[in-house]
């Protein structure tokens, strides 16, 4: 059967959408003017209004950034839709008459790359549920994050975007057939940082909060935001201006960008690109403190109370860093050397990486120096940054909830020439989250044949608290029994509720990372 057509009103003009087994899509909506020209580093402005319906039945442009190289390349397939006008964003609704609870999704990619035309976010597994999905697109890397001192470019002009989206649906949504009243933002990776950021603004755009492989305590200062971009101006020959930025080619942007970001990456050197970028184990864009769109430090901010009223689920992947190592050569680097300097350097306590390697805590390449640098970085990066949230919201008054879980089923792919797999990497979530199992790009993170049980619960259980901001027997995190709901943990069929899983890990850390 052919998709039926409806049109919705917005605030700049109306859109046509599909309707196809009894959801309607609209994809490529602008929620902003494309940000060329004038609107190139400053601020979100409106888009110019239009009068005759707009055609939103294709997704739109995707914002400007680097392919993904080697076997990352193979992992993420990150679709290019050229164009100016990327800030737009795409809303599947089960009914626009209704008033569905809406869940807003913002996509990952170290803040450099990604789109919300990833076929993995596919909003239909959530409209089918009875919730109305949007996934939007933001500016990243150089136009989205680096910090220019000149007008009219203000800091974390990504973060600007995803607030002006934020604004758009608590102005629209209702159009859609979504409650403005029972927002969801949600993000992974890069997107969970924005939305710990956004959260830690506390500026009541959303009214719960999911976080999958986050951390707090992500946060670039002025000044060392500014030696990237001044890396990247003088590889470009130019002087780190909005004007002279401005007037370089896209394509050759983004080409020093990527050389700027390899570097950061291989040297790890914080005299160079200083201590700020560096802790956030390897990615060069990021929000800025810049004491205005973002005061302090998130997890500061957090431990203070702000956001202290939003329901929060949050979790992690069980080995979250093997991703950055296990498809790259280091995955075969025999020597321990620089895997325990490059732990250091990335904010891993000296002595810890040895405590590791004691504990056998790898179950793929157990003891090799990779697997131990794999599971101290998971900690480092995400594992921990999780609990130090969880703890600081159960020690303000009048706190919402805040769910915590873990995801344990490890993937067989084994994207390297020693066949050492995946395992329960970064990432791996997204498709049991989405219940995507069934794309046809989620199997080279899967492998065949995923189990479509924990999709069924994992994406059960997101739906549950996007809809109810509560979670049915899953007692919320305390410090005393420290319940974390397990999604196949160790492999192992069923999802149940453990009281500190991995605590000796946890009590590694426990003078570490915690807010200042």
């Amino acid at each position: 059967m052919s998709p039926t057509t409806v049109d919705v009103q917005t605030a700049y003009g109306p859109v046509s959408g599909l309707i196809e087994n009894g959801i309607a899509s609209f994809r490529g909506v602008p929620y902003a003017a494309a940000p060329v020209g004038p609107n190139r580093f400053g601020p979100p402005v409106p888009p110019k209004p239009w009068s005759k319906v707009l055609d939103a039945h294709q997704f739109g442009p995707t914002p400007p950034q680097p392919r993904l190289k080697g076997k990352l390349g193979e992992l993420f397939r990150n679709p290019v839709i050229p164009g100016d006008g990327y800030l737009n964003l795409n809303v599947w609704s089960p009914d626009v008459h209704g008033g569905a609870p809406v869940l807003v999704w913002i996509h990952g990619g170290a803040f450099t790359t990604g789109s919300s035309a990833v076929t993995a976010y596919d909003g239909a597994t959530f409209a089918r549920d009875g919730v109305v999905c949007v996934t939007i697109n933001y500016r990243l890397g150089m136009d989205g994050f680096a910090c220019i001192d000149d007008a009219p470019a203000p800091a974390n002009r990504g973060l600007l975007d995803q607030i002006f989206a934020l604004q758009w649906v608590r102005d629209n949504i209702a159009n859609f057939g979504g409650d403005p009243n029972n927002v969801t933002v949600a993000g992974e990776s890069a997107g969970a940082m924005s939305v710990l950021t956004l959260l830690s603004l506390d500026q009541g755009l959303f009214h719960k909060a999911i976080v999958e492989s986050g951390s707090a305590h992500i946060g670039q200062t002025r000044e060392d935001a500014a030696l990237i971009t001044a890396a990247v101006a003088a590889r470009l020959g130019v002087e780190p201006t909005a004007r002279a930025l401005a007037a370089v080619d896209i394509a050759d942007l983004i080409s020093a960008q990527g050389e700027v970001s390899d570097d950061v990456t291989t040297t790890a050197d914080p005299q160079r690109y200083g201590a700020s970028t560096i802790a956030s184990c390897g990615m060069s864009f990021m929000p800025v403190i810049d004491g205005d769109v973002v005061p302090q430090l998130p997890i500061d901010a957090i431990a203070e109370g702000r956001g202290a009223d939003v329901p929060l689920l949050i979790g992690t992947a069980v080995e979250e860093f093997r991703l950055f190592i296990v498809p790259t050569p280091m995955v075969a680097w025999p020597g321990a050397r620089p895997f325990r300097t490059r732990t250091e350097v990335y904010g891993v306590p000296a002595g810890f990486y040895d405590r590791y390697a004691e504990t056998n805590v790898e179950p793929y390449a157990r003891n090799a120096p990779s697997g131990i640098a794999c599971a101290a970085l998971t900690d480092r990066m995400f594992r921990i940054p999780t609990y130090r949230i969880a703890e600081a919201r159960t020690g303000i008054d009048a706190i919402a909830t805040t769910h915590v879980f873990e995801f344990g089923w490890r993937s067989p792919t084994a994207p390297n020439a020693l066949r050492v797999k995946l395992g329960a990497c970064h990432s791996l979530p997204l498709p049991f989250a989405w219940d995507t199992l069934d794309n046809p790009d989620s199997e080279e993170f899967t492998g065949p044949n995923p189990p479509q049980d924990l999709a069924d619960a994992l994406h059960g259980r997101w739906v549950e608290f996007v809809k109810t901001g509560d979670l049915a027997g899953w007692a919320p995190y305390n410090t005393t029994e420290r319940p974390v709901m397990t999604f196949h943990r160790d492999n192992k069929p069923g999802n149940t509720i453990v009281s500190d899983p991995r605590r000796d890990e946890r009590e590694l850390w426990k003078n570490e990372l915690n807010p200042s």
